[in-house]
């Protein structure tokens, strides 16, 4: 009975942090997020070779002023949505033992070094894309700016998943199943939080963001299901079954 009030308030833990999250960084300014702008940047400045100075109330300004790392690069809502598929993954597999409540600073750390890394690789990309002013037919810049990103953190949010998991858990990755858990996290927090905030009212900004949302992800769980279980029978040196192998 004691272990399973504990599990409770340990859930009910994560997703008030969560939700906390959420609510300040709704209202937050670039001089209150540095915390994760600053060193983001500073990444950035390592892997692209630009160069960047703060400027209050806007942001990280590139010397060119052609680009600026804003609260909206800051990449709070992956934080957010890292720190919930860890801290509930980790509570749900397991629920019938005493977790102890030094896993949540560890969730907290490693989502946040994660959002670092999936963050830097995204603005650098960004920045390449903006340099050689690549552009795809039939998409607007804003369109492939919000493709880059989701695939970026989505991405970057299965590969944790994946890692996280440990070897023996990782062979039953592969099953459609469980795969399944790191995209419904990414849907609650993408378009779930959105939707009973209002943002449907925006009509068709949002329709199109959502579109954006539901099939990309999808896209990227499907191709990674194959490959691994491609690599896997190959591993194996046996033959694969396709998608015969992808286990319910």
């Amino acid at each position: 009975m004691k272990r399973k009030l504990i599990w409770s308030a340990q859930l009910l833990v994560v997703v008030l942090c969560a939700l906390a999250l959420k609510v300040y960084y709704s209202t937050a300014t670039p001089d209150e997020l540095r915390w994760i702008l600053a060193p983001t940047t500073v990444l950035v400045e390592l892997l692209s070779g630009r160069s960047f100075t703060f400027e209050a109330y806007t942001g990280y300004m590139s010397s060119d002023h052609r680009f600026v790392i804003a609260v909206s690069c800051a990449g709070v809502n992956f934080l957010l949505t890292a720190f919930l598929m860890l801290g509930l993954r980790r509570l749900w597999r397991e629920r019938f033992q005493s977790v102890s409540w030094t896993f949540l600073p560890i969730t907290a750390a490693v989502a946040h070094v994660t959002t670092l890394v999936a963050n830097t690789v995204r603005i650098c990309i960004a920045l390449e894309i903006q340099r050689h002013e690549f552009r795809v037919s039939g998409l607007s810049g804003n369109q492939l700016h919000r493709l880059e990103g989701i695939v970026v953190y989505f991405g970057f949010l299965l590969l944790l998943f994946v890692l996280t998991e440990g070897r023996e858990r990782a062979e039953r990755s592969k099953s459609v199943r469980l795969l399944i858990f790191p995209l419904g996290i990414y849907y609650v927090t993408t378009l779930g939080i959105p939707l009973v905030n209002g943002s449907y009212k925006q009509g068709m900004p949002f329709l199109e963001h959502s579109v954006f949302v539901l099939v990309l992800p999808l896209i990227l769980l499907v191709t990674y299901a194959m490959v691994a279980v491609f690599v896997g029978a190959a591993l194996r040196g046996r033959p694969s079954r396709g998608i015969q192998d992808l286990r319910c």
